[in-house]
């Protein structure tokens, strides 16, 4: 999961995913992320099989991908073998010798990001030639027309940065006392939704220059399931507890108000129609593809098990956390959450969840 850097703010640059390989790790609480991409499999085959342009295949020996936020694996490795054999498959079904094509995969993330787990985590048996890619995702990464096809699963709703305006005591949309947008006021959701359409300006404007003419880009977007209020979906429901938590501690004197009152989760869920609005707006890229992965939350375990669910917001959003609280708060920070997740599980089943599966193709210049 992926924090973008922000060369101005360097506010997101230093809140890497937990690394390492220890229980509270990234790598180990990532099963959520895991089970999407292992049931988004047939998706990302049929749409290179029905998608890619031959002509790519063609043209070069050596075909690039780009897995942007990838984190510390492995799921950035499950999600290249199924790119990289469903590539193959094409490449054989026009009656070509798949021995001949080889793969380079870059692995991109924030510079903060825990590339020696990455790398000492790489398959040993990995038919393609790795290499890591630190930046920030909503600016240039690569040259010009350099890559086939960027994937990314779950790192979008990134933000580059906290809208300003929530963080401003004079300004309407301040956020005091919460640390999210869901159940906030309407000036806060404006600032949200102001700060997702500039990134997604940016984000698409950079790869629109690297990738090659007819290039696929292949993402996972959790979003927001259209016509569903921002306090209702499911990620918003999860971060409202996590605040109630901090206020707790607040109350009770462990943590400093003014601290939360300065705290704001960087994240924003777009609906289908945002999605639809940010890539007209760059008139670069047609979808190609789009299915909604929304079955898939009705049997995954992790949102079903309050202290699993607390242990994978604690790995993700951890080095947040300790940038603005410290380490001491954080055990018992997420003690207290798992039991208030256990205490609202009915509040957390009720939330409303999608994930967006899209195929987007790069226009002729």
């Amino acid at each position: 999961m992926a924090r973008a850097e922000e060369t101005s703010d360097q506010l997101c640059a230093a809140y890497p995913v937990r690394g390492g390989d220890g229980p509270s790790s990234y790598a180990v609480n990532s099963v959520y992320q895991r089970g999407a991409v292992a049931a988004a499999k047939e998706f990302i085959s049929k749409a290179i099989e029905e998608k890619l342009d031959m002509e790519i295949l063609l043209s070069s020996k050596t075909f690039h991908i780009a897995d942007l936020g990838c984190a510390v694996g492995p799921n950035s490795f499950f999600s290249a073998e199924n790119i990289i054999e469903a590539v193959e498959l094409k490449y054989k079904s026009q009656g070509l010798n798949s021995q001949t094509l080889e793969f380079q995969v870059f692995f991109n993330d924030i510079t903060a990001n825990d590339f020696n787990k990455l790398f000492r985590s790489l398959p040993s048996n990995r038919q393609y030639y790795a290499a890591g890619v630190p930046g920030s995702f909503y600016g240039r990464l690569f040259p010009n027309a350099s890559i086939d096809l960027f994937h990314s699963a779950f790192a979008i709703p990134w933000m580059s940065q906290v809208p300003k305006a929530v963080m401003d005591r004079n300004s309407p949309a301040w956020n005091k006392g919460r640390i999210f947008y869901s159940d906030a006021s309407d000036e806060v959701v404006s600032a949200y939704e102001a700060q997702n359409a500039e990134d997604m300006e940016r984000f698409l404007h950079a790869r629109a220059q690297e990738i090659v003419s007819g290039g696929l880009m292949v993402f996972f977007i959790p979003g927001r399931p259209d016509g569903t209020p921002h306090s209702h979906t499911l990620p918003n429901v999860i971060y409202q507890i996590l605040g109630s938590c901090l206020m707790d501690l607040a109350r009770k004197g462990v943590v400093d108000e003014e601290k939360v009152d300065s705290f704001n989760i960087p994240n924003y869920l777009m609906s289908s129609k945002e999605l639809e609005n940010a890539v007209e707006r760059n008139g670069c890229f047609s979808i190609e593809r789009r299915e909604n992965l929304d079955h898939f939350f009705a049997h995954d375990t992790v949102y079903k098990s309050p202290q699993l669910l607390a242990s994978q917001i604690r790995a993700s959003l951890e080095g947040l956390f300790k940038q603005q609280f410290g380490d001491e708060i954080l055990d018992e920070l997420f003690e207290l959450y798992g039991k208030k997740l256990e205490e609202q599980q009915s509040m957390v089943e009720s939330g409303k969840a999608v994930v967006f599966l899209v195929v987007l193709r790069r226009t002729a210049n």
